[in-house]
């Protein structure tokens, strides 16, 4: 594994605070990576989150599409995002950062951050945009631009396309196992960890396929009926942090410990909340079959030795949460316009069509779906550098010339 391109920590002059920024690589110049906000974030945790990103990119090269991969990148700001202190803290962090959103690193909402709250900071911070470093790589920008504002503009039932497209991707990942395997829907039970935006959405497209929802663990403890929950008065009633509350649950509803989802009687586990929620020990309670990484990182490499010795299959985050970053692309370079139904339709062909060539290669070399996955990237990550470069192009002919100042000296910048 090579080093990351880039890699800097920047300290708060306010709080003390920390916050990181990792470019794994760079494609034209240019790399992608969300930005997340949690108490105890680290530059090593971005580090990966970064790494995982170019995976993303590679996994999702079509060479007959417009959307060109980018580089991957990751940002992090060590602090609880409901500390009255946080909003401050990311408008700080991005003015510290603003010349590599500029220039190099796309970015937007993560762990612990909204898109709205993101824009909103970026705007304070004096951006453009959180992805106006890409606009120079487009063939349209203004149209480009215009489409993609539209499409965060979609609503279905009162929930905002860009919130929806992560979970439908982490909902085919399912599916396309389940298919592979001979499994019914109907009768197929999930636990997940966490009820925001993308374990949210996770649960709904889940559900509305046939699957039943009988455990949900939030920050408050876990939520389970063996029955099944009511996926979608839950989901009506948690905050903005994905918190439910109680007050919304029925009387078949029990409230159990907050690692009760681990040992519920599931055949599918989502860990959609956190990175590193699953170790050695939590990997004992579990008795699923599939586990879908909806959050970076949530499965630590030697549980996920063991978990694969107990033939307990982990799909693996660069694949299953892909998505969300896919779709943005997607839109904004023009593969996919600002409507529902064609974004659903091609998140649901191009994420079932990832995860079938990930799951039979994996069969094919007798290895876990991320080992597959990984070699995947690898054999495409350099001909992606071949093909488009690690930096942009640089214009022909003479560097343009500011324009003279007062007595013919040029102006400062």
């Amino acid at each position: 594994m090579t080093a990351p391109f880039l890699s800097l920590t920047w300290t708060d002059h306010v709080t003390g605070r920390q916050g990181f920024l990792v470019v794994d690589r760079l494609v034209r110049g240019v790399c992608s990576g969300g930005l997340r906000m949690r108490p105890g974030c680290t530059l090593e945790e971005v580090a990966g989150l970064a790494r995982g990103m170019s995976l993303k990119e590679a996994l999702h090269y079509d060479p007959e599409a417009r959307y060109v991969p980018l580089g991957g990148a990751k940002g992090g700001i060590d602090c609880d995002p409901r500390d009255p202190e946080a909003y401050g803290l990311l408008v700080r962090y991005l003015r510290a950062v603003r010349p590599y959103v500029e220039s190099c690193w796309t970015t937007g909402e993560d762990l612990g951050l909204t898109q709205d709250l993101v824009d909103r900071a970026a705007a304070e911070a004096g951006l453009v945009s959180s992805v106006q470093a890409v606009y120079p790589l487009l063939d349209d920008e203004a149209a480009a631009r215009a489409r993609l504002a539209a499409a965060f503009a979609v609503e279905v039932d009162g929930i905002g396309l860009d919130e929806l497209v992560g979970g439908l991707g982490v909902a085919e990942s399912v599916l396309t196992a389940l298919d592979r395997a001979g499994v019914a829907y109907a009768g197929t039970r999930v636990a997940l960890q966490g009820l925001g935006t993308m374990g949210g959405a996770t649960a709904r497209f889940l559900t509305r396929a046939g699957l039943t929802v009988v455990a949900v663990a939030d920050i408050k403890g876990t939520i389970a009926n063996p029955a099944g929950l009511d996926v979608e008065a839950l989901l009506a009633a948690r905050d903005a942090h994905g918190t439910v509350d109680r007050a919304a649950l029925r009387s078949g509803d029990l409230e159990l410990p907050g690692d009760a989802w681990l040992s519920a009687d599931a055949e599918v586990l989502v860990p959609a909340a956190v990175s590193y929620a699953i170790g050695v020990e939590e990997q004992e309670l579990i008795g699923a079959r599939w586990i879908a990484e909806a959050a970076n990182m949530p499965v630590l490499p030697e549980a996920e030795a063991l978990l694969h010795a107990r033939g307990v299959s982990v799909l693996p985050d660069v694949v299953v949460n892909s998505g969300t970053n896919a779709w943005w692309w997607w839109t904004l370079f023009g593969d996919i316009g600002a409507d529902a139904d064609e974004a659903f339709a091609y998140t649901r062909r191009s994420m079932r069509a990832l995860v079938e060539v990930v799951l039979a290669r994996a069969q094919a070399d007798g290895t876990t779906p991320r080992a597959a996955a990984h070699a995947i990237a690898a054999r495409r990550l350099p001909v992606i550098a071949e093909r488009f470069g690690r930096h942009r192009p640089v214009p022909c002919g003479p560097a343009p010339t500011k324009p003279a100042g007062p007595a013919g000296l040029a102006p400062t910048d």
